[in-house]
């Protein structure tokens, strides 16, 4: 795509397989219909924790909700459409996502990831997995050679997220799923930062696609929630079987809150990409600001192949002032329009510090190999007016410089 704003309204990207429906209008409706008993618009929550059975193990569908919930089922099935998947599998978080694809796993099993994936990926690969003989080699996946050397007969997964978190770097879906399928193995996206309005990993290749739903497809910050995404029987129902064994589930109210999420999604990625890009070019010529990390930008080292890989560059961009750990944290403390808080995704505005808050279970060494600074910063843009957080952002400078 270009760095016009402006969609492209005949771009097929946007179209379902049937050809009929684009994804805005899919957002709204897919996987939903109005309750055939009332006629309810929305999806009914449905507070229920078993149902009735005709007879002995003859249900109608459902049994028990940790297994399957009517909310959940509407919600997952908008979900796998939007990602362009044959089905989706929600769960309580995205870390519960993220463990339910680390489940496929089995001791002495290998995975490649990229060396600046988010902090609690990280967390569960060193801290948890590792407990189990499962090893994993840290790559940057930008790097396709890097990548191919670090594969191994015992490699099981190819962990990918794109952009990353916090640095922004865009990765290469298609190249690394062939990668992965090369050496016989699965290849998962973490498309959380991208959504599946600006990007669909299973359309260039990957296996799994994980999100999670507190970000972007939730989008108030009210909510927590994962979703794993596949195309095809066999992979949804081995995952299906660990959703259900596990049990880390969403309940009825959350899955309720996150398709209230999916029917505004476009809008509000439009608003946070239009500020994003603008706050962007505003940081990269501020003489404050070292550098900027955002693939909107045409110094981005991976702005070409966001330009074919996305369909706009996302409400996430991270900074560095030429200072130190104790100067970023006073910017971050000063702002007004941005609040201090982890996460992302919402329709606020957000301010961190990954060395102290999101990353900080990296060790510091690790983290400066892989390219995030004490000082770095990373902002969620939201959807209030531009201008004011540039006067923020301003106000936070003068005071920490």
């Amino acid at each position: 795509m270009s760095d016009d704003p402006d969609r492209d309204d005949e771009d097929d990207r946007s179209v379902d397989a049937s050809g009929t429906f684009r994804f805005e209008t899919r957002a709204i409706h897919a996987g939903q219909e109005p309750d055939p008993e009332t006629g309810a618009l929305m999806t009914p929550i449905h507070a229920n924790t078993t149902y009735e059975q005709d007879a002995p193990g003859e249900h109608r569908g459902y049994e028990y909700s940790r297994t399957a919930n009517p909310t959940r089922t509407d919600l997952e099935a908008n979900l796998a459409d939007l990602e362009s998947g044959t089905h989706a599998r929600c769960f309580a978080s995205g870390m519960a996502a993220i463990n339910t694809v680390l489940n496929l796993l089995e001791s002495g099993d290998h995975v490649v990831a990229g060396d600046d994936v988010y902090g609690g990926t990280h967390r569960i690969l060193t801290q948890v997995f590792e407990g189990y003989d499962v090893e994993t080699t840290f790559v940057d996946t930008t790097d396709h050679e890097a990548v191919a050397e670090a594969m191994r007969p015992e490699t099981e997964l190819v962990w990918v997220e794109t952009p990353t978190n916090p640095l922004m770097n865009v990765n290469d879906i298609e190249a690394l799923s062939a990668i992965a399928h090369e050496g016989e193995a699965l290849c998962a996206v973490d498309n959380t930062f991208a959504t599946p309005y600006l990007q669909r990993p299973l359309e260039l290749g990957a296996d799994v696609v994980c999100q999670s739903l507190t970000k972007y497809l939730g989008g108030h910050s009210d909510t927590i929630g994962g979703a794993l995404v596949v195309d095809g029987d066999g992979l949804d129902e081995r995952l299906g079987f660990y959703q259900n064994s596990v049990g880390a589930t969403p309940g009825p109210f959350d899955s309720f809150l996150v398709l209230r999420g999916t029917k505004t999604l476009p809008v509000r990625m439009d608003r946070h990409c239009e500020n994003a890009r603008e706050l962007a070019r505003w940081l990269e010529a501020h003489e404050a600001v070292d550098r900027v990390y955002y693939p909107g930008l045409e110094s981005h080292p991976q702005h070409e192949l966001a330009s074919e890989q996305m369909d706009d560059f996302g409400g996430m961009l991270s900074f560095e002032l030429d200072g130190t750990l104790e100067q970023g944290s006073t910017v971050v403390s000063e702002t007004e329009v941005f609040t201090l808080a982890e996460s992302l995704g919402g329709v606020e505005s957000l301010i961190e510090q990954p060395a102290a808050m999101t990353h900080a279970a990296i060790p510091r060494e690790e983290r400066l190999a892989a390219g995030l600074s004490d000082g770095l910063i990373r902002v969620s843009v939201g959807i209030e007016h531009v201008d004011d957080m540039k006067a923020d952002l301003q106000r936070a400078f003068d005071a920490a410089l």
